[in-house]
């Protein structure tokens, strides 16, 4: 039965003040009480509970196993309550601070230059959008959407897909004017590559003779932190890169990058998604109406590479 004498929506934003700013002084300032109180209050939380949540130091505060988990419930619960009022007091109008954090290069092409769109539909909604090809955790960074591009990891969270990209190797033509065009994936190896600063979950790239599947890989000349800056590289001619058509079929159009080994490439595609924490509760309005406007106006075709009579490149469907 609940305990009505205890005030457990306040003993939660203490204790999430406390982990945030790093220990009781930083947070009793914030909350204008005494580190003491701020102490006190934190050792009757546990003490209702059962658990220790904090290992206390001389030096720093640190999560016990339980403290990380009620830490991150507290998080969600604070955030519904928050979303609750606001809903109730604007009809449930899409209204308050949406965290997206999106792909480099999916964020500058695809989702960029909707959001003015969007916030002009919505102008009680806030945005904070973080460009990263970092896979990050939607809890612990407090995002309300993800959008990534690539496999998904087995997690909780709700995934809508927004659309898929087929992968291409290209180089530049001055890049290919030096070190020859491959005719096999065996020629990679004589090749320079450009990889990633992050690992991926295919460590070779795929390739496909008949009924034959391999992997080869160039050695990596470079390597880079998302998908924009290895573009840029393969642009500049350091090497070759496996990349997105969704990303460069404009560079490879122009003839800015030539796709290499395309009779060897295996057909396979990228699923670009919008993830967010969805399972327990209502989603909150602005989050909601976010996720169903990129649904609507999100376009990413996965159009076909033809050569065409002039030796050029085309996408095609």
């Amino acid at each position: 039965m609940a305990r009505f004498d205890t005030n457990r929506s306040a003993e939660m934003e203490v204790f999430v003040r406390v982990v945030d700013l790093g220990g009781f002084t930083p947070a009793a300032r914030k909350l204008r009480l005494t580190p003491s109180g701020v102490s006190k209050l934190i050792s009757r939380l546990e003490t209702r509970l059962g658990a220790r949540l904090v290992n206390r130091t001389t030096r720093r505060l640190t999560l016990t196993e339980e403290g990380q988990a009620f830490y991150e419930r507290s998080l969600r619960i604070l955030a519904e309550m928050e979303e609750a009022e606001l809903e109730a007091a604007s009809g449930a109008a899409p209204r308050g601070r949406l965290t997206v954090n999106c792909n480099i290069p999916f964020g500058m092409l695809h989702v960029m230059p909707l959001i003015p769109r969007f916030l002009a539909q919505h102008p009680d909604v806030t945005l904070d959008l973080v460009l990263t090809d970092t896979v990050i955790d939607l809890m612990q960074e407090r995002a309300d959407v993800a959008i990534r591009v690539g496999p998904l990891r087995a997690s909780r969270l709700v995934a809508r897909k927004l659309g898929t990209s087929r992968m291409v190797v290209v180089g530049a033509p001055d890049y290919l004017a030096r070190c020859s065009m491959p005719k096999i994936p065996a020629d990679l190896a004589d090749h320079r590559g450009i990889g990633w600063t992050f690992p991926r979950s295919i460590r070779g790239w795929p390739f496909r003779r008949g009924d034959h599947a391999e992997e080869a890989l160039p050695p990596p000349v470079a390597r880079a932190s998302d998908g924009e800056a290895a573009r840029r590289l393969c642009l500049g001619g350091v090497g070759l890169a496996r990349l997105a058509l969704f990303h460069i079929g404009p560079d490879i159009e122009s003839g800015r990058l030539v796709p290499v080994l395309q009779g060897y490439n295996p057909g396979d595609r990228e699923d670009i998604h919008a993830v967010y924490v969805g399972h327990t509760a209502p989603l909150p309005a602005r989050v909601r109406a976010f996720i169903d406007f990129l649904a609507e106006h999100v376009r990413v075709s996965d159009p076909a590479l033809k050569r065409t009579g002039d030796g050029k490149w085309k996408l095609v469907g």
